[in-house]
């Protein structure tokens, strides 16, 4: 990969457009808060209530970075959190690769990050494949396509725990790529429920 991506350089950006107005105030009215950043800090508070692996400053901070969300209707926090995930990947994966670089790395350590990497390569495609499968409203494929990429964190984290004393120098990634595919998740559960009150 030539370059990585880093989602902590993303800027908020306005709406290009008053057209997005009208929507902004039919969500605020609807979730009773005057901006559109009540329907994130409500729409975290539902999803960390459902799930414990959700933590609300996580969700809230994740998607108030991202551009356009101040102005999304919760079908499109849905699609944020997604390409979120897709970015994580990537950047994780990216971080292997350069981990793997160091000549002086622990056998063992270097066995997990060639399983990682491997794992991490695997989980772009399946990322891929939910951002269509969400775009259709196939649901339940964008599930268990996220689902293999939460299961996908999990045995990367796990394989350094498997020898005594081991230690995962991927922690922090690891857990950023399970929690932002839990609030996927979440969030497409939350816009079944409320099909009724939003357009895709």
């Amino acid at each position: 990969e030539n370059a990585c991506h880093n989602q902590t350089t993303t800027t908020k950006m306005k709406p290009l457009s008053s057209l997005f107005l009208p929507l902004c105030l039919f969500l605020s009215l609807f979730f009773h808060g005057p901006k559109g950043q009540n329907l994130i800090q409500n729409t975290c508070k539902s999803c960390s209530k459902d799930d414990p692996n959700i933590k609300y400053d996580f969700c809230t901070s994740s998607l108030q970075a991202a551009p356009a969300s101040q102005c999304a209707i919760l079908r499109g926090l849905g699609m944020i959190s997604i390409r979120l995930i897709r970015y994580n990947v990537t950047d994780t994966r990216c971080h292997v690769k350069i981990l793997l670089k160091d000549k002086k790395l622990d056998p063992y350590v270097k066995s997990c990050l060639s399983d990682c990497l491997e794992l991490y390569s695997d989980a772009i495609p399946s990322i891929k494949l939910a951002m269509k499968s969400y775009n259709s409203k196939k649901y339940y494929d964008a599930n268990i396509q996220i689902s293999s990429v939460m299961d996908a964190a999990t045995t990367c984290e796990d394989g350094f725990k498997d020898k005594d004393g081991g230690v995962s120098p991927l922690t922090k990634l690891n857990e950023n790529t399970f929690q932002l595919s839990a609030m996927a998740l979440s969030l497409m559960n939350l816009i079944k429920n409320n099909s009724n009150n939003t357009n895709g």
